[in-house]
């Protein structure tokens, strides 16, 4: 059994110079005129423990956590202090979202439904601070191999899976544009696949292998998002496999951790990470593995409206830590994103990693 994380025959590159220290502060949000209009309205920031700052200076400076999306009303006392829509945090929320001491990343979930405009990027970058990432998922445009109907069901195959052309020209361009350097980590997660191609991994993993070669290297784009990270997520475990590291190592591509019951746990995960080492780490922690690989609308219904941890998972939990660790002290970003289907919500989860690795 190997007892370290990562292999002593791989030591870890040397560290990147430190970063510039984070601004100051955002001002406070100003308070709402009496009678101001509702769509004039701001979202109002909870009153976090006085501990937050303190817990959040003391984390791995290239440790970004943060949660999936952020429109949540259930936060209320967490993240913003007040009852507002989903509709309204959509439009709002980011920039409270943003100022909480412990949240230094988001995952952008909504551009899997539909390809996302640079305009549309930058305006959510011109909300954030400058130290603040984003991990994009692509659009299910090039990752999903099935054109699918709204229930999710799959009416034929996808033509444009994988495509190079659109995996560039629908994804990581206009996401470079929009977010510059507020890029972190964009990710390929590619939907479950149906058994006939199942049967021809060998195909799938040469044809991701294909894509992720015909994109710039990973390098060339750093030089408009420095902490950029290209990943791909996968829903079968028959994609993990030596030949599917190889092809992410040949293009400068790493693998993104699944936290989700259609796949092994994150502690049998890690040999992917293992021949990638050295470099970053990426982890989406969706689903608690409780509810099985299709138990998203039970999680739901079970934890809603996510103000409360309901299924803590402190195995998952002191697996990430370690990765995590032992990645920003070897110099490298760290982008952990949480689902609130992941132990009930999200951002107490986030409260427990920041305390796990601050200690």
């Amino acid at each position: 059994m190997q007892d370290r994380l990562f292999p002593e025959e791989a030591p870890p590159a040397a560290a990147p110079p430190p970063r510039p220290a984070a601004p100051p502060a955002a001002p406070p949000v100003p308070p709402v005129p009496t009678g101001a209009r509702s769509r004039l309205r701001q979202v109002a920031p909870a009153s976090w423990p006085e501990d937050f700052s303190t817990l959040a200076a003391r984390l791995p400076e290239r440790l970004h956590l943060g949660t999936s999306s952020w429109s949540f009303p259930g936060w209320d006392g967490l993240v913003w202090d007040g009852q507002y829509t989903e509709s309204m945090l959509a439009r709002r929320g980011l920039a409270t979202y943003a100022r909480h001491p412990l949240m230094r990343a988001v995952s952008l979930d909504r551009a899997f439904y539909q390809p996302l405009t640079v305009a549309q990027y930058a305006a959510y970058a011109e909300q954030v601070p400058p130290d603040f990432r984003f991990v994009v998922k692509a659009p299910a445009l090039v990752a999903d191999a099935l054109v699918r109907r709204e229930d999710g069901q799959g009416m034929r195959t996808n033509d444009a899976f994988l495509d190079p052309g659109l995996a560039w020209s629908a994804f990581v361009e206009p996401a470079l544009q929009g977010l510059g350097a507020k890029a972190g980590a964009l990710v390929f997660q590619l939907s479950p696949l149906a058994q006939p191609m199942l049967a021809r991994m060998p195909h799938c993993i040469a044809r991701l292998g294909a894509m992720l070669a015909a994109l710039p290297p990973v390098a060339q784009l750093r030089a408009q998002a420095p902490d950029l990270v290209i990943a791909v997520e996968v829903r079968n475990a028959e994609w993990l496999v030596p030949a599917f590291a190889d092809a992410l190592r040949a293009s400068g591509a790493t693998y993104c951790l699944g936290g989700h019951a259609k796949l092994p746990p994150i502690t049998e995960q890690l040999p992917v990470l293992r021949a990638l080492w050295p470099g970053p780490l990426v982890c989406r922690w969706n689903l608690h593995r409780a509810h099985g690989a299709y138990g998203y609308e039970d999680a739901k219904a079970l934890y809603l409206p996510f103000d409360k941890l309901v299924d803590p998972d402190p195995e998952t939990r002191t697996a990430l830590a370690r990765v995590a660790r032992a990645t920003t002290a070897a110099g490298h970003h760290a982008y952990l994103t949480i689902g609130n289907k992941a132990e009930g919500s999200a951002p107490l989860t986030v409260e427990a990693m920041a305390r796990l690795l601050a200690g």
